[in-house]
């Protein structure tokens, strides 16, 4: 029987045997693998995506959104949307009302549970974002934003 010797390829290598495209997208792939995991982690009460629907949330201060605009803010389906609307709202932390202009639309609002869960975890959101970014610019911050930002642009082009 023949054994094949399996080396270890670090983020650091994957540049030196890859074009850097290719390395950038298995980049993305793993290290949101990586952030949902920590996400998920991070929170009694709610996924990784639930929290970025209610993060979502704050985008909107004029009026609440409906499924359709928070699909387009999150760049997801309207049906993942729901599914995560509906699991908050069974959590109490959402509600969907009927608009009172368009009674085809339903708009979505946070609850007191909601806000009360954001003050729960607000130093300890800072400490992690601390972490994250540690060692790394707003420079650098806005360069990456936009880069993955007109990636975005391509996509939707497509």
């Amino acid at each position: 029987m023949q054994y094949i010797a399996y080396m270890r390829i670090t983020t650091d290598d994957v540049l030196n045997v890859m074009p850097p495209q290719m390395g950038l997208f298995g980049l993305l792939f793993s290290f949101m693998n990586r952030l949902q995991a920590a996400g998920d982690a991070f929170y009694e009460e709610i996924t990784c995506k639930q929290f970025f629907l209610l993060a979502c949330m704050n985008l909107y201060q004029d009026e609440s959104p409906t499924a359709n605009e928070m699909a387009e803010t999150m760049g997801c389906s309207r049906q993942n949307v729901k599914e995560i609307l509906n699991s908050l709202a069974k959590k109490g932390m959402i509600t969907l009302q009927q608009d009172e202009n368009d009674k085809r639309k339903q708009r979505i609002t946070v609850t007191e549970k909601t806000k009360s869960i954001a003050k729960k975890y607000t130093q300890k959101e800072t400490e992690f974002m601390q972490l994250l970014y540690k060692g790394i610019s707003d420079e650098e911050i806005r360069c990456v934003f936009k880069i993955i930002s007109r990636m975005e642009k391509n996509l939707k082009e497509s």
